[in-house]
């Protein structure tokens, strides 16, 4: 903030009111800006200045409502308070469904006024605190301490480490809920472009027909409704990381596009044929296997080796046993300061629970369900108040293989039916493939020929699931 007590952008057509309003922020130690248009209060909020803002509801051209809109695709956290001389109940509610802090009637009262806008300040100044808190502890919290302590987790590291420095195109490769954005922060951040802007983009969120333009922006007239220029992600991207997450949901026909802006590294805005250089560092990610997408025809193949220089596969959860309880604990420990409790721990049978549960949500749901428990437990954590469903691992256990249709039984919740198929799918192809290694006494060779696929293939999955057979040499 530009000064200790904040800056309030009034508002509104008629001057004797902002001047009036200026007055009365100004007597507390605030700094009051005026604005007699939309269009003006737009340029002072593009150009950062506010804290807060008092906004006519009622104003010729650009009234409030349109304005507050609009600064919220600017900055979502801006505090708008809509004052009009028609307030009425369907106003009132129509404004807070749309998004604005407060709404004050006309004439009104000073005193109400200074409430309202020292309330919108200090939510705002908690909430850029918060921000920050969450920046500095995701910089300087080591990998261990969101990960885990395995095996499996050091090699993870090690990854990231070996790929950071280089200028290298990443596909993070993990299940929902297994920390792909993390990854792809912690490149970031240990890459030489760790001063520059990190930008997450979830393509699966973005609907196609708006995707283009959050990613290259559009000019004044591009399509309805764009009536100012408009920078996208690659821009502000500029000399620092674009991370495109779920990239597999993207549209064939945009990935095209996007291949060719990767090839030339130049892009042009909607609605403009003026070029823009491209300087980013691109990272991908998925939850499903691109290279199978590839060859069924929904990912090209040619954008995919353009992004796939280097790749990180993230292990889920149950991969990863050992990392359970330390995850466990560190997510208790957290949520007792969050809630100013004092859970110890878990029960004897709790801990086997949650030992014994395959996580299909991996650390994500891992920390929602312990935040969960911490908040309805009172000393320690019993089963009762992890909530889990018992998931018997038996038919996927890796010396069975599952026979007949019906999924294993699971805690699905929240999970889209193609990841349920998808994940239930690799663990069948997993088992496939041990128990045929297994026949073959650990032979790669003979197992691709009993199975009819790539030798090169069957070795990246043997790989991928880390499936060991006793007995195997390390060359077979």
């Amino acid at each position: 903030m530009s000064t200790a007590r904040g800056r309030i952008l009034i508002v509104d057509d008629e001057e004797e009111i902002t001047q009036a309003l200026g007055r009365v922020v100004g007597r507390q130690g605030l700094t009051p800006l005026l604005a007699r248009s939309g269009a003006e209060a737009l340029q002072l909020v593009r150009a950062g200045d506010p804290d807060v803002l008092l906004v006519d509801f009622r104003m010729p051209g650009m009234d409030g409502m349109e304005l507050m809109r609009k600064v919220r695709e600017l900055d979502p956290e801006l505090p708008v308070i809509l004052i009009s001389g028609y307030a009425e109940v369907r106003g009132a509610v129509e404004a807070i469904r749309a998004g604005a802090h407060d709404y004050l009637a006309k004439p009104f009262d000073h005193h109400e006024v200074l409430r309202v806008v020292f309330r919108a300040l200090n939510e705002r100044r908690l909430k850029l605190e918060l921000k920050n808190l969450a920046s500095h502890v995701r910089n300087t919290v080591p990998l261990r301490e969101t990960f885990g302590p395995s095996e499996a987790v050091g090699r993870l590291i090690s990854a990231i480490k070996q790929v950071a420095g280089s200028s290298f195109s990443v596909v993070i490769v993990g299940e929902t809920g297994s920390g792909k954005e993390v990854v792809a922060r912690a490149i970031h951040d240990a890459s030489r472009r760790s001063k520059g802007p990190f930008i997450p983009v979830d393509c699966g969120a973005v609907p196609e027909a708006l995707l283009e333009s959050q990613l290259f922006g559009h000019d004044r007239g591009a399509f309805t409704g764009a009536d100012h220029q408009t920078a996208g992600e690659f821009e502000a991207a500029r000399a620092g990381t674009l991370f495109l997450d779920e990239i597999s949901n993207m549209a064939l026909a945009f990935q095209a596009k996007l291949l060719r802006v990767l090839q030339e590294r130049t892009f042009h805005r909607l609605g403009s044929t003026k070029s823009i250089n491209v300087d980013v560092r691109v990272l991908a990610a998925s939850n499903r296997n691109l290279e199978e997408l590839c060859d069924t025809g929904s990912f090209r193949r040619d954008l995919y080796f353009r992004l796939n220089e280097y790749t990180i596969s993230i292990p889920p959860l149950r991969q990863r046993r050992e990392d359970i309880l330390f995850l466990a604990k560190r997510f208790v420990d957290i949520t007792n300061i969050e809630l100013g409790k004092s859970i110890k721990g878990f029960s004897p049978s709790t801990t086997e629970a949650l030992l014994n549960y395959d996580w299909p949500g991996n650390v994500r749901q891992l920390r929602s369900v312990v935040r969960r428990a911490v908040l309805m437990g009172e000393d320690i954590i019993t089963e009762e108040h992890i909530g889990l469903r018992k998931m018997t691992r038996e038919p996927w256990a890796e010396n069975e293989l599952a026979t007949g249709s019906r999924a294993p039984d699971g805690d699905w919740d929240g999970l889209p039916l193609r990841e349920i198929v998808g994940r239930n799918t690799g663990r069948l192809e997993r088992q496939v493939i041990a128990q045929t290694l297994r026949r073959t006494g650990g032979n790669k060779a003979k197992a691709s020929r009993l199975l009819q696929v790539d030798y090169k293939t069957l070795y990246s999955k043997v790989k991928e699931y880390g499936i060991q057979i006793e007995g195997a040499q390390p060359h077979d």
